[in-house]
Parts: C-alpha cells; sequence; structure tokens
C-alpha cells in the first residue's frame, strides 16, 4: 500500500495521506461487508476524515492519527495477502496493538500476532489473536516452566492445549498429561457415586472439550489408552516423575501451596509445564493459601521459569466478558474491604447467640 502526497499542503500538525489498494484484493476484504471494518476503523479514529473512492483510501487529519491509519491499513494488507480474512475483531484488536506500539509498550506488530499458526484442526487454525496471547504463546517455547495467568476467557488454557498436541505431533515429547484440583470434592473422590471415570468427568471436562477442538475426536480414546494422553485430577500426580511430556496444570489458583511444590517437583528431564489459573477466581476453603497466589512470590525472577499476565482485553469470547471481568474487577476492588467486615460482623454475632 503506498502514501502519496496530495497538492494541498496541510495545516501544521495535520497531515493527508492516500492509500492504493491493489486490484487482486477485492475493496470488501479490507473494507468488509457492508463496510463493516470501515466503520470500525472511523469508530476508532473519529477526528480522522477517512474517504474511499474505486480502490483509493484517503485519510486526513492529526499527523499522528493519519500515520496509524495508514500503519493500520499496512497491517492489515499483510495479513491479508496470507489468506487469512480480516473481521470487525481482528481489525479492533489490531488499532489496540498499534496504539501500544506507539506508546512504546508493543513491539510486535499486529500482522506477527495475527498470522501466527500454532495448530490447523479439521479446517480451523488456532492462533494467538492479542500481543499478550503471543507472548505467552512464544513464552512456552523458550521456557520450561510457563504460568499463564489471567481471567476467564484470554485463552490461557486453550493455547497452552494447541500447544501441547503441537509439540506432541512434532514429536517434541511423548505424552500429554492434563490435570486439574478436584477442589468441590475435596479430592476425596471415594465420596462420589460412580466408577472413577464418572467420579473425575465433571472436573476434566472442560480439559476433554478442548482436546476435541484439536484432534480428530475418535483418536483420542486410542491416544488416552496408550498413555500418550492422559487427563486425571492433581492427586494422581504425587509420587511420580515426568517425563518427555508436556504437562498442563489448569485451574492452578484452587490448588494449596503444598499441592503447587508437589506439582513442581513432578518435572522429570525433556518435558515442559505450563500452569495455568485465575487469582481473581479462588474456590479454596478459608483459610487456605492459593498456591497459584504465593508461587509467585517464590519463582517470579527464577530462571527458564516465566510469568505470563493476562488481562481483560486479551478475553476473546464475545465482548461483553471483557467488560463483566472489568466491572466484577472494579466491585472488588471498591467492596472488597467491606464484604470482609460484613463477614467479620456477621461472624461475631453468630459468637454472641
Amino acid at each position: 500500500m503506498t502514501q502519496t502526497p496530495t497538492a494541498q499542503t496541510p495545516a501544521p500538525g495535520q497531515a493527508r495521506a492516500h492509500f492504493t489498494v491493489p486490484a487482486k484484493h477485492p475493496m470488501v476484504t479490507v473494507l468488509g461487508s457492508g463496510d463493516a471494518l470501515l466503520r470500525v476503523i472511523e469508530k476508532a479514529f473519529p477526528s480522522t476524515d477517512i474517504h474511499v473512492r474505486g480502490n483509493q483510501i484517503s485519510a486526513a487529519g492529526d499527523a499522528k492519527e493519519v500515520a496509524l491509519v495508514q500503519r493500520l491499513f499496512d497491517e492489515m494488507m499483510l495479513v491479508l495477502r496470507t489468506g487469512q480474512p480480516m473481521t470487525e475483531d481482528a481489525v479492533e484488536r489490531s488499532i489496540a496493538m498499534l496504539r501500544e506500539e506507539t506508546s512504546g509498550t508493543g513491539v510486535e506488530t499486529p500482522s506477527e500476532v495475527l498470522t501466527q499458526n500454532i495448530l490447523s484442526s479439521r479446517g480451523r487454525t488456532i492462533r494467538p489473536k492479542t500481543l499478550n496471547q503471543k507472548r505467552y504463546v512464544d513464552a512456552i517455547d523458550k521456557h520450561t516452566i510457563v504460568f499463564g495467568i489471567g481471567p476467564a476467557g484470554t485463552g490461557k488454557t486453550y493455547l497452552a492445549m494447541a500447544k501441547a498436541v503441537q509439540a506432541l505431533q512434532s514429536k517434541q515429547v511423548n505424552r500429554i498429561i492434563l490435570t486439574r484440583p478436584a477442589v468441590e470434592a475435596g479430592e476425596r473422590l471415594g465420596f462420589l457415586p460412580g466408577t472413577l471415570y464418572e467420579k473425575i468427568d465433571p472436573y476434566l471436562r472442560p480439559l476433554y472439550d478442548a482436546l476435541h477442538d484439536m484432534l480428530d475426536p475418535d483418536s483420542i480414546p486410542r491416544l488416552m489408552a496408550a498413555g500418550t494422553i492422559e487427563v486425571a485430577p492433581l492427586a494422581y500426580m504425587r509420587g511420580r516423575t515426568l517425563n518427555d511430556a508436556f504437562i498442563i496444570l489448569d485451574e492452578a489458583q484452587n490448588t494449596s501451596a503444598e499441592q503447587m511444590k508437589m506439582f513442581l517437583t513432578r518435572l522429570g528431564f525433556d518435558s515442559k509445564i505450563v500452569i495455568t489459573g485465575d487469582v481473581t477466581q479462588i474456590d479454596l476453603p478459608g483459610g487456605t493459601k492459593s498456591g497459584l497466589r504465593q508461587v509467585q512470590d517464590i519463582l517470579e525472577g527464577v530462571e527458564d521459569v516465566h510469568f505470563s499476565r493476562l488481562t481483560s482485553t486479551d478475553v476473546v469470547r464475545h465482548k461483553l466478558v471483557g467488560r463483566i471481568v472489568d466491572a466484577y474487577e472494579k466491585y472488588d476492588n471498591v467492596n472488597g474491604g467491606r464484604d470482609k467486615q460484613d463477614q467479620r460482623d456477621s461472624g461475631n454475632g453468630r459468637h454472641g447467640k
């Protein structure tokens, strides 16, 4: 895409730019169906005049904003050249990344983030969608132990499982081990009715669901029977050394400090561990300290251990999920102390009776 000067000289601090979309790219791929992508861009740059005529796009306004618009269209074209379509969500995330880049907090470009493929399965490709997600995925490649910490919907478990399947398929490891603490049962699974599989199934179902997205469903029972894929409660990890494996601990905020230490010391040779969790969603009994909270103080800065922190801006579910996460965080910040005081007052009242 090219920028050409116009005959009219812009005022100081203002700029004009013209972009030519190559003929091989239909304008609908750049502007979106019914100009949906164009509307997203116009909303993000309200002070910039953006006009389209044929395959020509022009922008006029504040010089910095016009430069961002130019970068945006350049990045969109780089993505489109790979054959990957642009969506409204991808445009919004690209704009956010470019603004981070200009503020000095971002290095990777939108096209680098949006075109990084992790795994292709059954006609769909799994890839990071945000800058923090890309950094998380890159950290998994570079480090032996990676913590993915963030709210629901940020892809921390899903991306880790995609990397695990990728590592298995490329023979970097011989097996995948997926585990979660079964907190609601206190891991006392003997108290639950049914067979062992029926007892643990409710706690491990989200991991099975992700596997079915990434592998041929018919192959999963065979891989599990062979021990190539193991899905088990955290309690089943005790006393083992896990060699040549990609190990994922999910819902790690519900581990105790002792369980976290036990799990981390299962690491064997040629293995990789990814630990995911959300420290705002702890379901442990009162007084039990979260192993995920504590481990950040213990292992931060240790060589070959990396902490990736995702936020509500990395939520890749419905946009409303990010707003819900933010609203709850704001509520907790305002009311957290008040709720604790209410609990203490209530407890004192009960004891008084």
